[in-house]
């Protein structure tokens, strides 16, 4: 990706890589848990090791998307937001394998590059928010290595970067690229942005309602359906992530050959149909959390290929891909 010394980095990076984790804020440990979750029964999600390798989830499933508001439905429209001012469950990066790469203590350029791509979502997604009248609120997103205290309980390097919504801010070690690397073949400084950006397409839907929806949406379901609403809602994080690589290259060209296609072979890489047969020789389709490999590439075209918020309705679609 295109980055020179003009461009500057986020002020809203935060690198705790030198504090120790574990433990939750105002707690003496133990899962931070909201109360009013009923209806469905998230158990599993709270497994780690052989069960979680299997179903695919991540303890931040039961974590994801609660607050307040909605109402029931799968009827979760996009905004009317007009034309963007072009000049707009679970986890899926949670890896299997078990072993944490190492990072440098002094990891400066990959902290740099972070905190580029992150002031470039900031830039995008505040014009696409004034565009549709609203106020976009940075996110931080936070550095950290091996475990890290969130919101949603204790973040931890085998999770993958993930979205709090209780705190609003993106978590991610640096570790996790070089094991996305290693063992999925998904290299490329583009394959790194959209990590980022998926995360922070969490952070829109939260912003724009849609995730208390989802949530409240969840509630009334089983497990099985409950994980079909969560499909959509990853999908269309993929979906706003292409929406702000496209805005991003019309306001800065970015991108070199090929890394369009870096980004693409990411999302193809961590498909749950792919993890679940690279890890467990079998594929559990009830047990999808974030779509397949070929319906995340679908959405992550559409939103590239579109610019558009407004194209990345998953909620509405008919056929996924």
């Amino acid at each position: 990706m295109r980055y020179d010394d003009q461009d500057k980095e986020s002020k809203n990076v935060e690198d705790r890589r030198a504090q120790g984790g574990g433990g939750f804020p105002g707690m003496g440990g133990g899962m931070r848990i909201p109360i009013g979750g009923g209806g469905m029964s998230f158990t599993t999600m709270l497994i780690i090791g052989a069960v979680m390798l299997l179903f695919g989830m991540n303890p931040l499933d039961l974590l994801r998307n609660m607050g307040p508001g909605g109402s029931g439905g799968i009827n979760i429209p996009m905004p009317d937001m007009g034309r963007p001012d072009a000049r707009s469950g679970d986890n899926p990066f949670r890896l299997p394998g078990g072993g944490q790469a190492q990072v440098p203590a002094a990891d400066d350029d990959m902290k740099k590059f972070v905190g580029l791509v992150l002031a470039d979502t900031e830039n995008v997604w505040g014009r696409v928010f004034k565009a549709m009248g609203k106020t976009y609120e940075d996110p931080p997103l936070v550095i950290f290595r091996g475990a890290t205290r969130t919101a949603c309980g204790q973040g931890q390097t085998a999770m993958g970067p993930f979205y709090c919504p209780l705190d609003r801010k993106v978590y991610i070690d640096l570790a996790f690229y070089e094991q996305l690397k290693r063992q999925f073949n998904a290299p490329g400084e583009f394959a790194q942005a959209y990590v980022i950006a998926h995360e922070v397409g969490h952070h829109v839907q939260t912003l724009l309602g849609i995730s208390a929806k989802v949530q409240q949406l969840k509630e009334s379901m089983n497990e099985r359906q409950a994980n079909q609403v969560q499909v959509r809602m990853e999908l269309q994080a993929d979906c706003l992530a292409g929406v702000w690589a496209a805005l991003n290259e019309q306001l800065k060209p970015r991108l070199e050959p090929g890394e369009i296609e870096q980004a693409l072979n990411a999302a193809s890489q961590i498909g749950d149909d792919n993890i679940q047969k690279k890890t467990t020789g079998r594929i559990v389709p009830d047990a999808f959390t974030h779509g397949t490999s070929a319906q995340r590439v679908k959405w992550f075209k559409q939103g590239i290929s579109t610019g558009n918020i407004r194209s990345c309705d998953t909620f509405n679609a008919s056929d996924l891909g």
